[in-house]
């Protein structure tokens, strides 16, 4: 079977273009896909396609080409050489590689080694056996990143010590966030797609000189699935159809996707859906995580239904279906455009957290849900190569998005379902330009245009007789700007040390009205208007000594700018608070440290260990207020102390990040990850609180066996605990979510999970998955969290590439 792969593609390749360029696994001769192909002049690159060929005849008279690809050894090449082999190239696989391929840093292909900052990259081979449900799953089996969930619908991550709004996100180098990203949990994330995803790359620390506003704890950067173009004469067709069960939650998934490609054009179709029914937790742990009845609407009352399985936890079921449609036309070697259009929405959903809070010895809530969560966006990209006194590379990025969401609540037993609906149009214009000078600077700059159009409503309605009143909205129609601009500069001083330093300019102007809440809260303001300007900046290195190791260091400045959910949100933050509209805010500004070293032990070992420290100023926290010289409302039928985002805290987090890796004789490897974190926030008194978003202790261990077309990994997933004069003051209240100590209080107890899963590979095409989670049925709840994770599951899986 691999004679005749090799033997067919060397076929393809030699009735080519004879500038195409075909690389191979110099083992077992099949193409090396998504190989990184690049020179410093002409300062191009590009990487290989399906089939493992690039078109390379852009770098003819390339003084040295170089050839980068995970799990392969690095080369190095003139044009001639090339041409001399025929277009063809075979790599030495490699356990070990410090040379692989990111665009988060930068938005523009780098070595990640040659990135003063720590990254995390997911490759779309991991995706495959890892068989994750979602995308927020994805990003938690880095075993590097914490995911807190409030419901089964959601994952919001954490990444040292921060979390939400305080995080990037972005989709095909689009900025995702919006103006009502909030400082509470989020659940955007699983708006991606997992199997339509071709790599994550997570940038660990300040990013806001290339992404601007609330880069502060890491940048998150998802690339979707690329439509791959073909270098023959025939159609390239190519994608993938997979299904997935598990019986914790009785999921069924489904997903397709194709590619059809020819020399200029080709397009890529992705659908995808979820089905989950209510997650059932483990048998064994704390019993306050027990919630063993839910609301249902019986005879015109509300009435506590007890389960036949009190581990069931419902409300928590809910659906999802994902659509991507991509199309990409290359008129000309220099000229490239892509068009995306995304599209997700999932059913409604209960937030299981505030079905666990109790009144007078019942449940507060007979209803808390989210509605449909919906996303789209329409994204053009234009590329072009040409060396020119402006830039050898340019990307135009153009994008329209649309978000949709609402809450809606009901007090047991009361007839008046209240309803908060949210709506964002978000607009972005993004100009990027690479410029090599000389061969040892390449200077990245542009300029960014952002809009978001905030539209909120509120309505109450009686659920009895079906009539509907204006309500109070949740947030104030507002609109939100941001234009910046931006200059970062790579300096390899040799080949072992290069610099890198960077500096973005961001003036953002905020406008909202409260005219639509006037009749129901005694704002002393009906309008309110931010201008203001950001700097930020940052410098680091990379030394590497041999190419086995890498040091690494970096100093950088991050901000984040006040939105509207900080300027004018509405809510209830707990039982008895109220959080009111503040329009006298600024930004906060984080300070960065980063120290960071990966060795290579021979091709055996890879050990990685990163230091970091981040100081923020200024902080945007919630703290006791006033309205009109008052401290306490009624709200929602019950006196509410008043409290409101300000500029009141200072804050510094500090953390290390360990990874091992091991690869053993005869296909056995040992790895294991190890995070560790600590958080401090300025509290109103002066006195200091930890930090909500400074996880525990957390990891994973994993020991594998690879043997031809079989994979096993058995592994251990484990977080610390936490008492209760250790949780942030924030949390210590929450007593529907934590477990109690011997006193009654507030704790996070320790927890962690015995799981294996196995794939076997049929004839390079199918894929059968299966695996158990949760061995040994403990009931665990990751730290913050408002759900339990699942208890004993069984998974099953099957895919098919083609």
């Amino acid at each position: 079977m691999k004679t005749l792969v090799f033997l067919v593609v060397l076929g393809i390749s030699a009735f080519s273009y004879s500038q195409n360029l075909t690389i191979f696994n110099e083992e077992d001769q099949k193409p090396v896909k998504l190989a990184y192909i690049s020179s410093l002049k002409p300062n191009k690159s590009i990487m290989t396609n399906e089939n493992g060929s690039a078109d390379i005849s852009g770098f003819e008279g390339a003084e040295l080409i170089y050839i980068q690809a995970p799990g392969f050894e690095s080369m190095e090449k003139t044009f001639a050489q090339l041409k001399e082999a025929d277009y063809k190239l075979f790599l030495k696989p490699l356990n070990f590689n410090l040379d692989a391929v990111t665009i988060a840093a930068t938005r523009w292909r780098q070595n990640i080694n040659d990135l003063p900052q720590k990254v995390e990259r997911i490759k779309q081979s991991d995706n495959l056996f890892l068989n994750p449900q979602t995308a927020a799953d994805l990003l938690g089996s880095s075993s590097k990143i914490f995911i807190q969930k409030s419901q089964q619908g959601g994952g919001s991550p954490m990444i040292r010590g921060f979390a939400t709004n305080r995080l990037l996100y972005t989709v095909d180098g689009v900025r995702m966030n919006t103006a009502i990203f909030r400082s509470g949990n989020i659940q955007n994330v699983i708006s991606m797609d997992p199997f339509a995803t071709e790599s994550m790359e997570v940038m660990m620390g300040p990013g806001s000189v290339n992404y601007g506003s609330d880069a502060i704890g890491g940048v998150m950067n998802i690339n979707t699935l690329t439509p791959q173009l073909s270098t023959e004469d025939k159609p390239l067709i190519k994608g993938k159809a997979a299904a997935r069960f598990s019986t914790a939650n009785m999921e069924k998934t489904g997903h397709f996707d194709i590619n059809v490609g020819w020399k200029k054009f080709a397009f890529v179709t992705s659908v995808s859906y979820w089905d989950f029914e209510n997650l059932k937790q483990g048998a064994f742990g704390p019993d306050e995580y027990v919630k063993p009845y839910h609301v249902e609407r019986i005879d015109s009352q509300d009435v506590v239904v007890y389960q036949d399985n009190k581990l069931e936890q419902a409300p928590s079921a809910y659906s999802q279906f994902n659509i991507m449609q991509k199309i990409r036309y290359k008129p000309g070697k220099n000229w490239n455009l892509e068009y995306g259009f995304h599209y997700s929405e999932t059913s409604s959903y209960g937030r299981y957290d505030r079905h666990n809070r109790m009144k007078n010895g019942l449940p507060r809530y007979a209803e808390w849900y989210y509605g449909p969560q919906k996303w789209m966006m329409n994204n053009l990209s234009i590329n072009h190569s040409g060396s020119n006194a402006v830039y050898d590379e340019m990307t135009l990025r153009i994008a329209q998005q649309s978000f949709a969401e609402s809450r809606h609540s009901r007090n047991f037993n009361n007839k008046w379902l209240e309803n908060n609906v949210e709506r964002v149009d978000a607009y972005s214009a993004n100009l990027d330009f690479k410029k090599g000078i000389g061969l040892k600077n390449t200077l990245f700059y542009g300029v960014e245009y952002v809009m978001n159009d905030v539209k909120s409503s509120g309505t109450t309605e009686d659920i009895t007789s079906d009539i509907v009143n204006q309500g109070p909205s949740r947030y104030p129609n507002s609109k939100w700007h941001s234009i910046s601009v931006y200059v970062n500069d790579e300096y390899r001083i040799s080949e072992k040390f290069t610099l890198q330093a960077g500096i973005r300019y961001t003036y953002y102007i905020l406008r909202s009205d409260f005219s639509n809440n006037k009749d129901f809260y005694p704002f002393p303001f009906e309008t309110a208007e931010l201008n203001n300007g950001a700097l930020t900046g940052s410098i680091g290195f990379v030394y590497k000594p041999t190419k086995k190791w890498a040091i690494r260091a970096n100093f950088g400045t991050a901000f984040r700018s006040p939105n509207v959910d900080d300027i004018g949100k509405i809510f209830d933050s707990e039982p008895g608070a109220i959080v009111v509209p503040n329009p006298d805010l600024k930004a906060e500004y984080a300070y960065s440290a980063d120290l960071g070293i990966t060795k290579v032990f021979g091709d055996i070992a890879k050990i990685e260990l990163d230091g970091y420290y981040t100081y923020l100023d200024d902080a945007l926290v919630r703290r006791d207020y006033q309205l009109n010289g008052q401290d306490s409302i009624l709200y929602g039928g019950q006196m509410s102390k008043v409290q409101a985002i300000q500029n009141a805290a200072n804050a510094y987090v500090y953390g290390v990040m360990f990874h091992a890796e091991f690869k053993l004789p005869k296909g056995f490897g040992i790895a294991a990850d190890f995070n560790w974190q600590e958080g401090i926030e300025e509290m109103d008194d002066g006195s200091i609180s930890a930090s909500r978003h400074a996880a525990p202790i957390f990891g994973a261990g994993r020991f594998s066996y690879t043997y031809k077309n079989l994979k096993l990994e058995a592994y251990v997933n484990y977080q610390g605990g936490r008492i209760h004069d250790k949780l942030a003051v924030s949390e210590q209240g929450k007593d529907e979510i934590y477990a109690h100590d011997e006193n009654g209080e507030t704790y996070v107890p320790s927890w962690y999970t015995l799981n294996f899963k196995a794939m076997y590979t049929l004839w390079d095409q199918f894929h059968i998955t299966a695996g158990i989670e949760n061995i040994t049925n403990v009931r665990y709840r990751p730290y913050s969290s408002g759900i339990s994770g699942a208890g004993r599951n069984f998974i099953f899986g099957l895919s098919w590439t083609f």
